[in-house]
């Protein structure tokens, strides 16, 4: 995760350095907004909303609005924006408070430097759960912003939202949520699977890994439209895809690791041992025994990162792809 800091004065600078340092599992930089070595506000926003993953100004709030107004978007896509005064007195949450994370950034934030928090999103204040900002500390992805509206309101109004849960629950659900044991009856379903005939809003948890062979020399641009087949197949976005891997004897494959870098996945390559002793039943052929060392190469790379084989190997165009499934536990507890 990366956070863009900037500060417009000596005083503000040494604040943002600070919080940087305290943050935990962020790669962070103080820019100066000021003096000699000054970064032009405008270039360095436009640079930072479109490459971190949270921005932090520490100045006025007005100079932040001005500055990311060009480029808000929506929820889906912006990062989260956070506002310190140089005294670091508050730390406002000011965009992306749910998805992006700025809540919960602002928190940590008021942690490390002494600031009170200011949050201002309905529920937070009501203490409402909020799908949006759950999802985002969980790991989950929201495959529909648009129906997170809905789904708040009738939790603000005091209405019971129903869920489907397609793993393993960890306690209490919060209040205003009631479980349901089918699909259809779920304004709310958390689930690496997405029907897109389904109108409830989906939570799609990190739970697969795909499982890939492929012939030598193969193109990245055929591994993707593989493994995009197979996820249509069982109606998996490409959100809920987790990692993938492969044999060790195709780790300087090109294609491969070109295609996995695209979608942005780490990929594990096992040796012919390691896929031999995966438990679970497969699908075997000779003729890849006799070339890899082993009966299956694809299913057992997706067993390797636990599990189970929701689809199991398919063929297309030089590609073999197995996807397999790990349980997910959902825990909806406060972390201290």
């Amino acid at each position: 995760m990366r956070l863009a800091a900037i500060a417009f004065t000596e005083r503000g600078w040494k604040l943002a350095s600070r919080a940087c340092r305290a943050l935990d599992g962020w790669d962070c930089e103080a820019a100066r907004g000021f003096g000699e070595g000054k970064r032009p506000l405008a270039a360095w926003t436009a640079e930072a909303f479109a490459d971190a993953d949270a921005l932090l100004f520490v100045g006025a709030l007005g100079i932040a609005v001005r500055a990311i107004a060009p480029h808000v978007r929506s929820k889906a896509h912006d990062p989260a924006v956070v506002v310190m005064d140089e005294g670091g007195t508050w730390c406002i949450s000011l965009l992306s408070g749910h998805l992006g994370g700025a809540n919960r950034l602002a928190e940590q934030l008021g942690r490390a430097v002494g600031a009170t928090p200011v949050i201002t999103t309905a529920s937070d204040v009501r203490g409402v759960w909020s799908p949006d900002g759950w999802a985002h500390d969980a790991g989950l992805a929201v495959v529909e912003p648009g129906r997170v509206k809905g789904v708040s309101a009738r939790l603000l109004a005091g209405d019971a939202v129903t869920v489907y849960l397609d793993g393993v629950l960890e306690g209490e659900l919060p209040r205003g949520l009631e479980r349901v044991v089918a699909r259809d009856q779920a304004q709310v379903i958390m689930s690496p699977v997405v029907h897109a005939e389904e109108k409830a809003l989906h939570l799609v948890p990190p739970s697969v890994t795909v499982g890939v062979g492929c012939r030598r020399g193969i193109a990245a641009a055929a591994v993707g439209r593989a493994v995009e087949a197979a996820l249509a197949q069982a109606c998996v976005p490409r959100a809920a895809v987790a990692s993938a891997a492969s044999i060790e004897l195709k780790r300087d494959e090109e294609g491969l690791a070109g295609w996995a870098e695209a979608w942005g996945l780490p990929l594990a390559f096992y040796g012919v041992d390691e896929l031999a002793s995966v438990e679970g039943s497969v699908s075997s052929s000779p003729f890849v025994e006799q070339v890899c060392g082993v009966d299956n190469v694809c299913e057992r790379a997706a067993l390797a990162g636990g599990g189970a084989l929701i689809v199991p190997k398919r063929a297309q165009d030089g590609v073999t792809v197995a996807l397999a499934c790990r349980t997910w536990t959902y825990s909806f507890e406060e972390e201290a």
